[in-house]
């Protein structure tokens, strides 16, 4: 029931912002957001306050515009928020919502087949400490083989923007990388990578969390009916691309266009849409994962 996705009894109070500053990625694992915005249901569904919103390459960026009281609430992935929380002593976000599940993996050169091969080799992630980093390093060192957070040991990892990686794979400077959707896609259908760990193959069920919605501290104390608005939004958005696949998948192209310059090719969003599952439960396992994972 929606009125118990959140237990804070502070979200039946009625106080609400003038203005919401939400953050988000121009990736197919924030589909919740860019549909929301396609679709005017973030806009309808907070009324009379008003939507900014602000895009970003990856999560630990997002945690310092949050941190820094520039954004109310954003769209993130599970490490970085989970590294904001502790960061701050628990005293500036919480975890209010779900939003996706699945969607990232690790895309090589086609000559490499196996972990012992990535020795020596340099691996892409999208921001040092974002989820993708880290599951990069977990699995790594699962394989035996050592990295540094400067680069340096086993395989350097080479924390970078996505649309960086790709050009830099193409040109031969990296030989793989970690990645969400729609980049993992990307790389294969754009730049005849393979796929060697999916990461959906290293969790129960294959299902693992790869965006929360998150809010600020003050905010959320401040204008729990916007928070309330936002939830509502949310899962309006999530039902939303349940009840019409064919249309958000097409709303989440067009919004990666207007957002990153250009819309992804047919067979790259074809690609990377059936890797995700969207949903509104996935911060039940966040902490669990991430424990995990570091």
């Amino acid at each position: 029931p929606r009125s118990t996705l959140f237990p804070y009894t502070t979200l039946f109070r009625s106080a609400k912002a003038g203005e919401l500053r939400l953050g988000f990625f121009a990736n197919v694992t924030h589909a919740p957001a860019l549909v929301g915005v396609a679709e005017g249901i973030l806009a309808k569904d907070l009324g009379a306050t008003t939507l900014s919103t602000q895009v970003f390459n990856a999560g630990p960026a997002t945690i310092e515009a949050l941190r820094a009281g520039s954004l109310d609430a954003a769209y993130v992935g599970p490490s970085a928020a989970i590294l904001g929380f502790s960061q701050t002593k628990g005293q500036v976000l919480r975890i209010v919502a779900g939003a996706a599940s699945g969607g990232a993996q690790l895309v090589v050169r086609d000559t490499i087949g196996s972990a012992a091969e990535l020795k020596g080799k340099t691996i892409a992630s999208p921001q040092l400490g974002n989820t993708q980093d880290v599951a990069l390093r977990a699995w790594l060192a699962k394989q035996g083989l050592k990295t540094g957070v400067s680069g340096g040991g086993d395989v350097t990892i080479a924390p970078q923007d996505n649309a960086t990686t790709l050009q830099l794979f193409r040109d031969g400077k990296i030989d793989g990388a970690w990645l969400p959707e729609p980049w993992a896609s990307r790389l294969v259908v754009d730049a005849k990578a393979k796929v060697l760990v999916d990461e959906k193959s290293l969790w129960p069920q294959g299902q693992f969390a790869t965006t929360q919605l998150i809010v600020r501290t003050e905010f959320l104390n401040a204008y729990p009916g916007t928070v309330k608005d936002l939830l509502t939004a949310n899962l309006d958005a999530i039902d939303f691309i349940t009840a019409n696949n064919g249309k958000a998948k097409q709303d989440t192209n067009e919004q990666i266009g207007k957002l990153a310059g250009k819309p992804l090719s047919q067979n790259v969003i074809d690609r990377a849409w059936p890797n995700l599952a969207f949903t509104r439960s996935e911060e039940r396992r966040v902490g669990k994962e991430c424990r995990s994972r570091w």
